[in-house]
């Protein structure tokens, strides 16, 4: 019985052996692989200075939608006193007060083909202060504006966790707090770093990218493994420069690591991004900023399983949670370089590697099958009914099974020299 298992690994091996060879032959030499990146960058450059973004008021939509802008502090300031004004003047006047909230539910929120995103619808909802459904909510709302007066007042910023820890009793929990911020957000009409607040530092960054943060010059070649933390305030970031020819967009960390270890992108001028999984604010404003200033084409590394497209989606056409931000947030044109189902076959992933889908994540890969965004785009749409029909998914670390560095040094020059991307 042992010998038989040993007799099955070692054919096992020799498999995973001949396949790594079989693909490995395929490769090019780089400086073919080069050329075709030079071009996919003068593409990418060319189209950017021919499309100019169109905001959303030249569209004429059958649906009204609404957007807020990036705001000064002393905007935000005298737009939070004007609407303290008001409330007092409502209170005055023996009607109490209550705030009109732009409605963020799912039923709120319109993907525009033209802008490849989605954006929010215009409808609102009163909360009052007098009804004991809403009360508490108004008094987090009020709360957190006057937070946020304070905040202009000193023009300091704080994280989202410091704003909560002001008032821990009534916040109760911090998701709270951070939803009642996104709600301040559209009230004001102004996107959510212009309230001064910011999230942990989470994303990272390196590659060939130099950038000042807050006056400091930041070469990311030379951060080491690690990387440099994407700043949480994106008004920090300036000069940007760079000799890459496109941007790697990266899900998780340990395949990060993996490309930064390998020093990708000194053999492919490159920069490499990751939010560490579920994109945050900061690392997409970071993306868009390098996509819209350094005019670099933007492929994309993801798991083989709904949640990766979903993350990619995030960082292309936005979240709904901050569908009222759209318009600062998403990268246009990101294309899906892998994993995608149909290499699990092409690269003969083997089976020990590939996991079975949970009822979940197919009823995941099903929604995201009715989405606008992924009708909008053919290819997705073949990729999901396939991985859908497989009941089959698998991680960019799948890819190991034939050598811890198979994804720098096969597959994606590999990618890249097929121009294998969606």
């Amino acid at each position: 019985m042992a010998d038989k298992k040993k007799r099955r690994r070692a054919a096992a091996d020799s498999d995973s052996d001949s396949d790594t060879l079989q693909f490995k032959s395929k490769l090019k030499p780089d400086s073919n692989i080069l050329q075709i990146l030079k071009t996919l960058k003068s593409s990418a450059a060319n189209t950017a200075a021919s499309e100019k973004p169109r905001p959303l008021s030249e569209l004429n939509l059958a649906t009204a939608c609404r957007e807020v802008a990036d705001l000064p502090l002393s905007s935000v300031q005298s737009t939070i006193e004007s609407l303290a004004l008001s409330l007092a003047h409502s209170i005055l006047s023996g009607d109490g007060f209550s705030f009109s909230v732009p409605s963020r539910a799912a039923a709120n929120q319109l993907y525009v083909p033209e802008l490849d995103r989605i954006v929010l619808k215009d409808k609102s909802s009163i909360r009052p202060f007098a009804n004991v459904s809403s009360v508490r909510k108004s008094t987090i709302t009020t709360r957190i504006i006057q937070l946020i007066h304070q905040l202009c007042l000193k023009n300091i910023h704080v994280t989202k966790r410091d704003l909560f820890y002001t008032d821990v009793k009534l916040f109760q929990d911090q998701s709270h707090s951070d939803a009642i911020l996104d709600d301040v957000s559209c009230i004001l009409g102004c996107t959510r770093s212009s309230l001064n607040v910011v999230a942990a530092e989470k994303g990272v960054v390196v590659g060939r990218l130099i950038f000042s943060d807050n006056g400091d010059m930041i070469d990311c070649t030379k951060m080491g493994m690690g990387g440099k933390a994407i700043p949480p305030n994106i008004d920090r970031v300036g000069d940007m420069q760079s000799d890459a020819l496109f941007i790697l967009l990266v899900e998780k960390d340990a395949a990060y690591m993996r490309l930064a270890e390998d020093r990708f992108y000194n053999r492919f001028p490159c920069i490499i991004v990751t939010a560490k999984g579920q994109p945050d604010v900061a690392t997409r404003l970071f993306l868009r900023k390098m996509k819209m200033e350094l005019k670099l084409p933007v492929l994309a590394l993801v798991d083989s399983d709904p949640y990766g497209l979903k993350i990619l989606s995030v960082y292309g056409c936005g979240s709904k949670n901050m569908s009222y931000d759209s318009a600062n947030l998403t990268t246009p044109d990101i294309k899906w370089l892998g994993v995608r189902p149909s290499d699990l076959d092409k690269y003969n992933i083997p089976e020990q590697c590939r996991l079975p889908m949970t009822e979940q994540d197919l009823k995941t890969g099903r929604d995201l099958l009715e989405e606008d965004f992924v009708k909008k785009n053919p290819g997705w749409v073949e990729e999901l009914n396939l991985m859908v029909k497989s009941k089959q998914k698998a991680e960019i670390q799948a890819l190991s099974s034939f050598g811890f560095q198979y994804l720098t040094e096969v597959y994606l020059p590999l990618k890249l020299q097929q121009q294998d991307w969606l």
